[in-house]
């Protein structure tokens, strides 16, 4: 690997951690099982049984239900180097790895309802309330409805399912694949391996109250675990797993961009002296770093309160949930720069720096990953206005 390349990989991190078991081989045979991934427009049963096997499913679970408890920072560690094999595992996969700290939020019932007996068991999300249906009964909620972008649900025996109560407010539900079916409706032009189908309830189901979790619950961290790591507020982490991945993938595309200049039939030596494509590199580079080090330090700063018992200002987690909205739109800017200079080559399909710049661009779409309304919560907040943000 060139210098150039190999200064793409390089973060403020350290590499992926030591308690992820045969990773590099894992990483081996996502990349193999991408282009399969995305012609079945869901993760490879290869990929995830990898995956599962280093333990990446179980980094955020308590160890007390047999989880590693992985710092945040070893979590997005291992989320790029995956996303640097392959977006949409990373995507995907990510999102139903952080599902564990959510649960561990919830009742101790709950938690063994998932775990007790598998504690690799997968649970996808789809946290969107606009398809839910409730109705209050004694001991729980009655549920039913829509909810689409479900990453990774085919891979999954779980499902956590965002919903208003009237009266009362959001709620998330925990619901058993027997109450729910997936509807095959995940045809996009990029991240077209996570498969993002549909969770459809269409007669109601029974959810009691312990296998519920309240939104101001989770504002508040409220939790009966030991470990300091849940005092992290969990939505910092959610909203980072969505976004992380583009990292990885854009380190892939700067390695690809170099490996085709090398092969291209231009003279590399005179696009090393063209100003505009050094330019191009160099911010590239750049806005890769800005984003690692803005989230690794977040995440320093989140971990050290945890550790010292200490409450993480309402202030700064509305800057960081602002600064976690950017990094989709700085790697798309990051791509963007070298996708229009990747020559002819790059515009036929099976173009791996086009995938790569298809799937970053779908990213966007996330709610998590427009920062308007974050930007605007940031600025009132600045100003003395009360936040506005739950899910921070």
């Amino acid at each position: 690997m060139s210098s150039v390349a190999s200064m793409s990989r390089k973060s403020d991190a350290k590499d992926a951690p030591a308690a992820l078991k045969n990773f590099d081989k894992a990483l081996k045979i996502v990349a193999e099982n991408a282009e399969k991934t995305r012609n079945s427009r869901r993760i490879a049963d290869e990929s995830v049984a990898a995956l599962k096997e280093t333990g990446f499913f179980r980094a955020l679970l308590p160890r007390k239900l047999g989880g590693l408890e992985m710092s945040p920072q070893d979590f997005f560690k291992a989320q790029i180097e995956i996303a640097h094999a392959d977006m949409s595992t990373a995507w995907a996969c990510g999102i139903i790895a952080v599902h564990p700290f959510q649960i561990a939020l919830m009742n101790e019932k709950a938690q063994l309802d998932v775990f007790g007996d598998d504690p690799d068991t997968c649970v996808s999300s789809s946290y969107n309330p606009m398809g839910g249906v409730t109705q209050k009964v004694d001991g729980g909620v009655m549920l039913s409805g829509r909810w689409g972008w479900s990453s990774g649900s085919d891979h999954c025996t779980w499902t956590l399912l965002g919903a208003i109560i009237p009266g009362e407010g959001y709620r998330t539900f925990l619901v058993p694949r027997s109450d729910y079916v997936i509807e095959d409706t995940w045809y996009s032009m990029g991240l077209q391996g996570t498969g993002s189908n549909d969770i459809v309830i269409e007669e109601p189901v029974f959810v009691p109250d312990y296998r519920t979790h309240k939104q101001l619950d989770g504002f508040k961290g409220l939790h009966d675990q030991e470990s300091k790591l849940y005092d992290v507020p969990w939505a910092q982490i959610f909203i980072r797993v969505v976004s992380s991945a583009s990292i990885g993938a854009m380190k892939k595309a700067i390695e690809l961009f170099v490996a085709n200049s090398a092969s291209s039939s231009t003279d590399p030596t005179k696009l090393q002296g063209d100003p505009d494509i050094t330019r191009r590199i160099a911010e590239a580079h750049n806005l890769i770093r800005e984003c690692e080090t803005g989230m690794y330090t977040n995440f320093d700063e989140m971990m050290r309160a945890a550790q010292a018992g200490e409450t993480i200002p309402v202030e700064d987690r509305v800057f960081y949930r602002y600064q976690a909205s950017l990094v989709i739109e700085k790697m798309i800017k990051a791509i963007d720069l070298l996708f229009d200079v990747a020559g002819g080559r790059s515009v036929f399909q099976g173009s791996p720096i086009q995938q790569i710049w298809h799937d970053i661009h779908i990213a966007r779409a996330h709610v998590a990953n427009s920062p308007t309304a974050f930007a605007r919560n940031l600025g009132a907040v600045t100003l003395g206005a009360e936040n506005e943000d739950m899910f921070l």
